[in-house]
């Protein structure tokens, strides 16, 4: 993720030392990604990530996320692991900030995913909505269809310094779908940010999935619209239903989709298309001073909501049935 807070040598010893993962022998920044601060952290115990969480992330949800990873894990699901200190604490405070170490996971993520590594998330990403089934946390989805008119809010004044006529585009696009959003889904936790840099292979295996910090209550099809949309467009835009046909059937070997979730599918990933368009609006519109990285071009989501409004149904996706 991108770095927004800067971590003092002496804050760092001070926070660490409440650890049993001896002295910090280097860290590092990552720089990607909008959301929160993230380190490298080499230690004597090995390698850790350090995660102080940013103004998007609250702080009371944090028992949530942790929680999940921890139950995912224990469910057969790769993921980060919260390390507590000696007080049995997780979750700390490092530079005014919420702070978490976690586990390092071993892998890559891939920057042009090809179908095979499509299918293979798919089947994580069912594997991932079983083996929360019976996970007791509950988090309202606060980036679905009821959040996006304060996003709205908050870009339509300045959309078009992004492109001419993008406000008008945005705010017809949430009154459609604010009429015709699905109702009674299955549903449960989801990721709800499965991108493929949330996504590690190694030896050509799925070998971890990270960055929980969007997970919620939520439509299970919903999670998969956002897999469409993150894992199956090519770089120019296009939709690659050959990706679309390996992801979905990926998921499928996991857990078949009912018929009301094959219908709302196209609907969903028009709605995980806006999501994305406005939040990168607002990302773009109001850059953080002393990241490391650009934020990501909202462009991109305009362009695959242009796809989704012309889809009439699942099977443009590459859904045989």
């Amino acid at each position: 993720m991108a770095v927004y807070t800067e971590v003092t040598d002496e804050e760092l010893a001070a926070f660490v030392a409440a650890y049993d993962i001896g002295s910090v022998l280097s860290l590092k920044g990552i720089a990607e990604g909008v959301e929160n601060s993230n380190y490298l952290m080499h230690t004597d115990a090995g390698f850790f990530i350090l995660t102080l969480y940013e103004k998007r992330v609250v702080e009371s949800d944090l028992p949530f996320f942790l929680g999940l990873m921890e139950h995912l894990s224990t469910r057969g699901i790769t993921c980060p692991q919260p390390v507590k200190n000696r007080a049995g604490a997780a979750l700390g405070r490092l530079a005014g900030r919420p702070a978490v170490i976690v586990t390092f996971l071993d892998g890559m993520w891939v920057r042009r995913p090809d179908a095979r590594q499509c299918a293979m998330v798919g089947e994580a990403l069912g594997k991932l909505h079983l083996a929360g089934a019976d996970f007791a946390g509950k988090r309202p989805n606060a980036l679905s269809v009821q959040g996006w008119p304060p996003l709205l809010q908050a870009v339509e004044g300045r959309a078009d310094e992004i492109t001419p006529g993008l406000g008008d585009v945005i705010a017809q696009e949430l009154a459609h779908l604010d009429g015709v959003w699905p109702k009674g889904l299955p549903e449960g936790v989801i990721h709800a940010d499965l991108f493929p840099d949330n996504v590690f292979f190694l030896s050509g295996q799925l070998s971890g999935l990270i960055d929980f910090y969007f997970a919620c209550t939520d439509a299970f099809a919903y999670d998969l619209a956002i897999c469409l949309n993150a894992w199956c467009f090519e770089q120019d835009a296009s939709f690659n239903i050959t990706k679309g046909m390996a992801l979905l059937n990926g998921y499928e070997r996991v857990r078949l989709l009912r018929d009301d979730e094959v219908e709302a599918l196209p609907t969903l990933a028009r709605g995980a298309a806006l999501r994305f368009l406005l939040t990168r609006s607002v990302d773009w519109l109001n850059r953080a001073p002393g990241a490391l990285v650009m934020p990501k071009d909202p462009m991109e989501y305009l362009k695959k909501l242009r796809f989704h409004q012309r889809v009439e149904q699942a099977r443009d996706y590459g859904l045989a049935r």
